[in-house]
């Protein structure tokens, strides 16, 4: 199933520190309550690290007044086979 990495920000006061996080905490959902979270460094966003079928399937976890700034990136692994492979295709 597809990785995915959600990168949610939010503003930088404390105000909507606390808004972010508590829209997280009341979804319920496991994934959002289990967020990892910037904000005490200064960097005010959260990471969420999701297994889900579909990128939009992804967006839709996150509450509906953060999805339009939300950045989700679908992960992959590599391995040495895979990179003989890439340098083959590619006459690296």
């Amino acid at each position: 199933m597809p990785r995915f990495l959600i990168e949610v920000p939010h503003e930088g006061t404390v105000a909507e520190c606390v808004r972010a996080v508590e829209s997280f905490l009341r979804t319920g959902s496991h994934f959002l309550t289990h967020a990892d979270w910037g904000c005490k460094d200064g960097d005010h966003r959260a990471w969420v690290l999701l297994e889900v079928d579909t990128r939009e399937e992804a967006r839709n976890v996150i509450p509906a007044v953060f999805q339009a700034k939300a950045k989700i990136v679908q992960l992959n692994t590599f391995t040495m086979k895979d990179m003989e492979e890439t340098r083959r295709h590619h006459k690296l």
